[in-house]
């Protein structure tokens, strides 16, 4: 217990640096406009939460560098996610509440979606992205976000850890 104080810790700036493309990557206009996400706080906080999801599934591994980063990374999506909640004005009451929802639905998420892709089991992966993005509604977008997760998942899983705890994440251009 003691000695996990001096295991070195990642560096923030590139905690900060990969969690700044997680969200870039998740506002693209492309999933508001044209795929039908809803572009409202759950539907951007769903977005964020599935590329969130797709970069942790990279860095899972039992090195502990990829689990303190990985860690770091999710503190760091948690607490933008408080920011976030107390800057449009809920209570200091309010806010652990409402957190402890967004876990819920954020590991609910973590754990279909690499269920899914683990096994390859499309309409897993299909149920998964419906309910947790679409709200429970089939939409024709679907299969496009479908494919996306699947090309996304292949092309993280190409990049090293060492460069992603660097700092650098890259998605897919699509």
């Amino acid at each position: 217990m003691i000695l996990s104080f001096f295991r070195k810790k990642p560096d923030e700036q590139k905690v900060r640096d990969v969690y700044s493309s997680i969200v870039a990557q998740s506002r693209q206009k492309l999933f508001y406009a044209d795929w039908g996400v809803a572009d409202s706080i759950n539907g951007r906080f769903d977005m964020i939460s599935l590329h969130m999801c797709l970069v942790l599934r990279r860095l899972k591994s039992p090195e502990p560098a990829e689990k303190q980063f990985s860690q770091a990374l999710f503190d760091l999506f948690f607490l933008d996610m408080d920011h976030s909640l107390r800057e449009m004005g809920a209570g200091d009451m309010a806010v652990p509440k409402r957190i402890q929802k967004m876990g819920e639905l954020f590991y609910g998420l973590l754990d279909s979606l690499s269920r899914a892709l683990d096994e390859g089991d499309m309409d897993a992966l299909k149920g998964s992205l419906m309910r947790n993005v679409y709200e429970g509604i089939e939409t024709p977008s679907l299969e496009l976000l479908v494919q996306y997760v699947l090309d996304q998942d292949q092309y993280l899983a190409d990049q090293k850890t060492d460069a992603i705890r660097g700092g650098m994440v890259e998605f897919k251009k699509f």
